[in-house]
Formats: structure tokens, sequence, C-alpha cells
């Protein structure tokens, strides 16, 4: 089955920023082997890889981009706040999620896994939405560059094409 991508456009709600300009590109059907998961987005230069769940509160990185790839099992994932939108999430799809962003997992299966990486492998910070994170992430979050290639493909394609600056 062909992968297939939608996007989403979030509005900052007072507590999560989410991202001005790009929005959440999410891959139905990426990846067949999801055993290969980690090495696909390793060797597409998103590293700093890590394998687990999503937690079950709402949160965002202001310093990078994020990349989740459901390797197993199936979730359903709120992203953008409160006011988002809540996606369904299965083994073999993935989510590349702009700095800003919040993300939340709302209900999963017991074997739900996931693996993540980011863009040169930057080292990711955890914001909460508390009302004194909010300055400052904004101006995290308008300093986070491009990503080089689409962690799923390794090219430019789909995802440098819908995040243009």
């Amino acid at each position: 089955m062909e992968a297939r991508t939608q996007t989403y456009f979030f509005q900052d709600d007072g507590r999560i920023p989410n991202h001005p300009d790009f929005p959440l590109v999410v891959y139905q059907n990426a990846l067949k082997d999801t055993g290969q998961a980690e090495r696909i987005v390793n060797r597409h230069g998103w590293s700093n890889s890590w394998s687990g769940s999503v937690f079950p509160y709402h949160h965002y990185h202001s310093n990078t981009h994020e990349v989740l790839i459901a390797v197993r099992g199936e979730a359903v994932i709120q992203f953008g706040g409160e006011k988002g939108a809540a996606i369904p999430f299965k083994s073999g799809d993935a989510v590349v999620i702009p700095a800003g962003v919040g993300h939340k997992k709302l209900s999963s299966s017991a074997d739900f896994t996931v693996v993540g990486a980011y863009p040169g492998g930057v080292h990711y910070d955890m914001k909460t939405g508390e009302p004194n994170e909010w300055e400052e992430a904004m101006k995290q979050i308008k300093q986070v560059s491009l990503p080089a290639k689409d962690p799923i493909t390794g090219k430019r394609e789909p995802l440098l094409g819908i995040w243009v600056k």
C-alpha cells in the first residue's frame, strides 16, 4: 500500500504554541518493515533516536522537530493541544511533528511502541505549556532550521515540499 500524507495546521492555543509556519505531517503506511524504522531515519540524518511510547500529557519541544514511527500496535494521539486533532496512529504510520506542536497519547493498545528521532540528533527540550515557558519557547521555535532531508524518504519530498518558509 502506498504511503499517503496528510497535513494538519494548529494555531497557538495560549498554552501550546504549535508552529507558526509548518503543519504536522502524517504519513499513513510509511513503512512496511517497521523493524528497520530506526535505521532508516538515522540514515536520513534524524538521530538521537529512542524507542518507547508517547507521554499521556500535552508536551512539545521548542528546540527541534521530531519524527515518530509506530513500530507496534496502535494509539490515538492528540496533536496541537486541547483544541487539536485526535489522530489514529498504527504500526507502519509515521508523523513529523514541527517544533512547538503539542502531542499527547489519549489511548493505545498494550503493545504500542514508537521510534522517535530528531534532525541532526538534537537533544530535545521538554515543555508542557506552563505560562512561563511561552515567550522563550516562541523564540526558539522560530529559530529551528529546516531538516536536510525527509526522515522517511531520505529526499527533499514530501516534507520539504510541504514545509516551505
